[in-house]
């Protein structure tokens, strides 16, 4: 089984000021933004620490830092394509990924084919290699109690 490599993720991000929140690179409006330093997408940092993960390169916080200044507000798909390029170079591609948005609101379903969409497109898969699905938490937790929002994300890589 040299030929395959899985990893996950997993990104959680509170609540904070703002109309909308950022979800597999699409704004979706809302009564809350995130507190984060880039958009805080969390379909997108899930999905990135699984694919570093399975490359066994750390996580999102080691390529992107926090105190780095030039993360600030950044568009998180330009996280995306920095993994899929440290795929490449190693000669890996990703074979598919899985996602799971956890939150009580937004509705991810009217957006998650955008999502899929987005997620290809940078990865550079087809569509039909990315899943994006969302459940509740049955209003316990942070997440139920409206709090913040979390994701989870497997991915398999297979040999270029």
């Amino acid at each position: 089984m040299k030929d395959i490599r899985v990893g996950q993720g997993y990104d959680v991000h509170a609540y904070g000021e703002g109309d909308h929140v950022v979800l597999g690179g699409v704004r979706i409006a809302h009564e809350r933004g995130v507190v984060a330093h880039s958009d805080g997408d969390v379909v997108i940092h899930a999905l990135c620490d699984a694919l570093l993960g399975a490359l066994a390169l750390g996580d999102i916080g080691v390529h992107f830092p926090p105190s780095d200044d030039r993360w600030k507000d950044a568009d998180s798909r330009q996280f995306l394509r920095h993994c899929r390029a440290l795929l490449a170079e190693r000669g890996w591609e990703v074979g598919n990924a899985d996602v799971t948005v956890v939150c009580e609101r937004p509705k991810v379903a009217p957006h998650a084919a955008a999502m899929r969409a987005n997620l290809a497109g940078d990865l550079g898969v087809d569509v039909d290699a990315i899943s994006v699905k969302a459940t509740t938490s049955e209003k316990l937790g942070f997440t139920g109690r409206g709090e913040g929002l979390a994701a989870m994300a497997v991915a398999l890589l297979v040999r270029a």
